[in-house]
């Protein structure tokens, strides 16, 4: 009797679980570990869904335009399109979560060298997250895309 009341309990709390994050076991595993991030360089003018969607876009279209194949994919999802996701196709790249912030440090020097960051003065200071809190995106997923799923979430 003990172990039926367990299985129920767990299999009510996965479905809370998997309410909260319908992506989870499709595009990428449970969340393993999460972070906040709440630095606000500058105010916002707006950034909507159609801001955020082109973004990605443009960083898709970079990727399929490179001779190599590409190592990961972006991905927009949910209401408004405000997660952004980031799932390893290869089993190297994000190997650790450690790999894949190196990643996300080399795509601060890409957007760094972009038209935006420096007509605002802020290609000295702001980061690849700084660029999805103007965005105004509410979370990002980094996945290894097997084992792990890393939620930084974007307070304002």
């Amino acid at each position: 009797m003990t172990r039926l009341i367990a299985v129920f309990f767990a299999l009510l709390f996965a479905g809370v679980v998997a309410a909260e994050d319908r992506y989870v076991g499709y595009y990428y595993p449970e969340i393993t570990s999460e972070e906040d991030f709440d630095r606000v360089v500058r105010a916002s003018q707006g950034a909507g869904k159609a801001v955020r969607i082109d973004f990605v876009n443009v960083l898709t279209a970079a990727q399929l335009e490179a001779p190599e194949s590409p190592r990961f994919v972006f991905f927009a999802k949910g209401e408004g399109a405000k997660t952004l996701v980031l799932v390893a196709l290869d089993d190297e790249i994000f190997s650790t979560l450690y790999r894949a912030r190196a990643l996300l440090a080399q795509l601060t020097v890409s957007v760094r060298r972009g038209g935006f960051f420096r007509q605002e003065e802020l290609q000295y200071v702001a980061t690849f997250y700084d660029l999805l809190q103007l965005m105004q995106f509410d979370e990002l997923v980094i996945s290894d895309g097997t084992s792990w799923a890393h939620r930084v979430n974007f307070k304002r």
